[in-house]
């Protein structure tokens, strides 16, 4: 007889868990935008409820800051505007 081992907890301690709606707000988009990013796998996730049923989904902060700081794109400065011509 195996037992399962416990499942860690992949989450920052205080990390909050905001729902579709909290973080459109955060992402001053529509619910639309985030639930593609769930539905794509391109934005960590955590499904609440029970195991292999659609249940309720949340997005950690942490994930939505990390999927924030994954798309900055820096300025280019004068001396890389030169090089690129």
């Amino acid at each position: 007889m195996t037992s399962n081992p416990p499942k860690t907890n992949p989450l920052p301690p205080g990390d909050r868990l905001l729902t579709v709606a909290e973080a459109a707000e955060l992402l001053n988009t529509s619910e639309r935008f985030p639930r593609r990013l769930i539905a794509e796998r391109r934005i960590r996730f955590v499904r609440l409820g029970e195991e292999g049923k659609r249940g309720h989904v949340r997005i950690p902060e942490s994930a939505l800051r990390e999927f924030i700081a994954g798309g900055v794109v820096e300025p280019l400065t004068a001396s890389d505007v030169w090089r690129a011509a």
